[in-house]
């Protein structure tokens, strides 16, 4: 499918499927977006019910252009917590692509080089890109995934129901709720009607929160 870089309302890039009208993240802004879903809504939610100091491990279902990866690594940075991640992908980014994303030139600072190395490490091994956080990048479908009671949180960034339905069925959720661990929390920019019933009877604990920039809300599951 044909695939090309854009630039997003708030400056930064992403990848449009031209044959999907599909973006990796949204046209109103690809950092917005990865920040107000993934680490507001997900990380520091979870971080207000962190009881102790143990590493947090993280799921990350669409590891695509790395963004989310950086967000959450430089979290783990400011706030020093340890981060074990995990990123699957069906069909991992090419490397020329990644090269015109402008996501470390935007999040300037001591974190710019962490993007490229999170790139440049080995799939399917465990690798330390820092001190306190760790990846591991699985090329794997996600309805391959078995991990059971492994992740505190989930962050849940398929392509849209639109053109790939099958991603947001009753069987992934299920897949996801088996990988929670007790009090798990899974945040995705979607709000889709019907995956909140999937999710509801599957047993989460689901909440529609505000979106982020050009969306009005978003799903909040909890295990």
């Amino acid at each position: 499918m044909k695939r090309k870089i854009i630039t997003t309302a708030d400056g930064s890039k992403t990848i449009h499927i031209e044959d999907w009208d599909e973006q990796y993240h949204s046209k109103h802004g690809a950092i917005q977006e990865a920040a107000h879903v993934f680490i507001k809504s997900g990380l520091h939610h979870k971080l207000n019910f962190q009881t102790n100091s143990k590493p947090i491990s993280v799921l990350e279902i669409g590891f695509g252009t790395g963004l989310n990866a950086f967000l959450t690594l430089i979290e783990a940075q400011k706030l020093k917590l340890n981060i074990n991640y995990v990123g699957v992908e069906g069909y991992p980014v090419k490397i020329d692509e990644v090269n015109e994303l402008n996501y470390a030139s935007i999040l300037v600072g001591s974190y710019a080089n962490f993007f490229n190395k999170l790139h440049e490490v080995s799939w399917e091994d465990t690798h330390l890109i820092s001190s306190n956080f760790s990846i591991t990048k699985r090329q794997q479908f996600f309805s391959e995934i078995n991990d059971e009671l492994a992740f505190d949180l989930i962050f849940f960034d398929a392509f849209g129901a639109r053109v790939q339905p099958e991603l947001w069925s009753k069987s992934i959720f299920q897949i996801m709720y088996n990988a929670l661990k007790p009090n798990g929390v899974l945040v995705t920019y979607a709000a889709i009607g019907q995956v909140k019933r999937d999710m509801k009877s599957l047993g989460f604990k689901v909440e529609r929160i505000e979106g982020p920039p050009g969306k009005r809300h978003m799903l909040r599951a909890t295990k």
